[in-house]
């Protein structure tokens, strides 16, 4: 039998409403099975703690479990590398860390584009490096500490947790705008660099704000200035080093991301929830003793924010001639 023209179109509309009907209520539903948070670090450190604080915040909103799979080495390579080549369904999200605006910088053949491949979903903190002396260093201020690098030039020893660390980074884009000759001491971790620093066999370094408060506070180092763009709640009285040179800022951040093509809807669903974790109150307390602020805003947000420090941080390792080891 052949229909009319005007029931055939009917019937087409009809199971055309009914077949897109599923997808909407899967998406409504998200998720219905655990989802995992691929970390590109062990078990233990900062960015495995702020994981599995937005995992735990996730399970207990949504109602699915959110597990923390952790994949470190190659600096995060090999976890972007499984984020990037899981299903774009909601089930597989990324730890974002500043490493993830490195990496293009450090390594010249990556078989993936992190900008293009990696949606952006959500900030969860940002962290600032501090920077501090051995008291036997006679410089109080950054300006002071300048004049007495470049009277030293090539004297003045560097320490980091390891090549293309936050830390070296930080220092990197200070020996830049300073311009000053420091020697780069890099380390395997950051215990061990301030073991040395407070031991006075190196004289500097620019260390994530929740290592080093402890022995800024004991009086075992000597605290210049933080290197957010803004005063540390933690440190208020500290000025900012880009207060002595304008432009100077060096944060590190972790955030969520997803495989590209990720739905939108659930792009947004997990950015909602993770901005609601931001503004909970326990959860920023937890943040703050991790030496961090909470990075709410929308997924463009973050992913300018990525953008912006991919660029940024390419220029120095660039400048700096970085190499992975």
């Amino acid at each position: 039998m052949k229909l009319p023209r005007r029931e055939f179109l009917r019937m087409a509309a009809g199971a055309a409403a009914l077949s897109a009907f599923p997808r909407a209520a899967s998406a409504l539903d998200y998720p219905t099975r655990p989802v995992r948070i691929i970390v590109g670090f062990p078990p233990g450190g900062a960015a495995d703690t702020v994981a599995r604080l937005i995992a735990q915040w996730l399970s207990q909103r949504l109602g699915r479990e959110f597990i923390v799979d952790n994949r470190p080495g190659a600096n995060t390579n090999i976890a972007t590398r499984a984020a990037v080549q899981a299903a774009a369904d909601g089930y597989t999200l990324l730890l974002i860390t500043t490493s993830n605006a490195t990496n293009p910088g450090m390594y010249r053949q990556l078989d993936y584009d992190f900008l293009r491949d990696i949606a952006p979903i959500a900030g969860v903190v940002q962290v600032a490096n501090v920077m501090e002396v051995n008291p036997a260093v006679p410089a109080k201020t950054v300006p002071e500490f300048i004049a007495y690098a470049k009277a030293n030039p090539g004297r003045i020893n560097m320490a980091s947790g390891g090549i293309g660390s936050t830390p070296h980074l930080a220092g990197e884009l200070f020996k830049m705008m300073a311009g000053v000759d420091l020697v780069h001491v890099p380390y395997r971790g950051d215990a061990p660099a301030l073991i040395d620093l407070v031991g006075g066999r190196v004289q500097v370094m620019f260390d994530l704000m929740s290592a080093s408060i402890g022995f800024i506070k004991s009086g075992k180092l000597r605290a210049l200035a933080v290197t957010s763009a803004t005063h540390s709640s933690q440190l208020p009285d500290l000025p900012t080093v880009g207060e002595f040179l304008p432009g100077y800022e060096a944060t590190s951040f972790q955030g969520l991301g997803a495989p590209r093509n990720t739905p939108q809807d659930i792009i947004e669903r997990l950015n909602r929830e993770t901005n609601a974790a931001l503004a909970d109150a326990n959860f920023k307390a937890r943040l703050a003793d991790l030496g961090g602020d909470g990075l709410p805003g929308s997924p463009g947000d973050f992913g300018k924010l990525i953008a912006a420090a991919t660029a940024k941080w390419t220029k120095v390792i660039k400048f700096a001639g970085i190499k992975p080891e």
